[in-house]
């Protein structure tokens, strides 16, 4: 049996040394693990191996994950998720209270966000071969439910010419595409505010929105977001 295929849970977990960091255990292991997997890949990345990163006895992993399969779902999971806790009740307001292009700029700017919060741009391992497996199947549907949500939205707010033009499935496809693109300027810096309005701005445009619409939405979008947090 192999290091990775150890059944769960086994071991009693123990205090991480770095206790300054303010995560848990299980959090750091998370932080270490998304650090091992961007810099070595995850094929060549061990449990053991992370475990060595956080400072505890690889017995102490299994007691928090099954295995790396295991943290690998739940950092990639932690990367839409968020998006689609705040979308859903926004979409219920769609046309209501709330502008289809309101809500397509809101959910471009917590998809902006939430990618740039993942410990170690984790995105960029969105494309590994793995990710196709069978115990990735709940991220790949929730990225899928996530583009579905792009499709509708962008097909309501879009002009009438790109409605009869791009079907939902292919807008919503090149409108998360878009929001992605932070996975990317990530390799090379900080994502800054510049970077979130050119990117809300591009999935507006991709719709057919004009300046000025562009503009109202990402007002009516950060109103949305501000109010949300309150």
């Amino acid at each position: 049996m192999s290091s990775d295929d150890r059944p769960a849970r086994l071991g009693r977990p123990r205090v991480v040394p770095d206790t300054a960091s303010g995560l848990s255990p299980r959090d750091q292991i998370l932080d270490a693990a998304a650090a091992l997997f961007v810099e070595n890949g995850f094929s060549a990345t061990s449990t053991r191996a992370i475990a060595e990163r956080v400072g505890i006895r690889q017995a102490s992993l299994y007691y928090h994950f099954a295995g790396k399969d295991e943290v690998l779902v739940e950092l990639l999971t932690t990367s839409v998720r968020p998006s689609l806790d705040v979308v859903r009740g926004l979409e219920e307001r769609v046309p209501g209270s709330v502008s289809a292009a309101g809500a397509l700029a809101a959910l471009v700017l917590i998809d902006i966000d939430t990618l740039a919060r993942t410990p170690h741009n984790i995105g960029t391992l969105y494309l590994l071969p793995e990710v196709q497996g069978d115990r990735y199947q709940g991220f790949r549907a929730d990225r899928q439910e996530l583009q579905d949500t792009y499709g509708r939205l962008g097909t309501r707010a879009a002009t009438e010419d790109v409605r009869g033009a791009v079907p939902p499935a292919l807008l919503g496809g090149i409108l998360i595409q878009l929001a992605e693109t932070v996975i990317q300027l990530r390799r090379t810096g900080e994502v800054d505010e510049q970077d979130r309005e050119a990117i809300t701005g591009a999935c507006l445009r991709a719709c057919g929105l004009g300046a000025a619409a562009v503009v109202a939405a990402r007002r009516e979008a950060e109103a949305l977001l501000a109010a949300a947090a309150v």
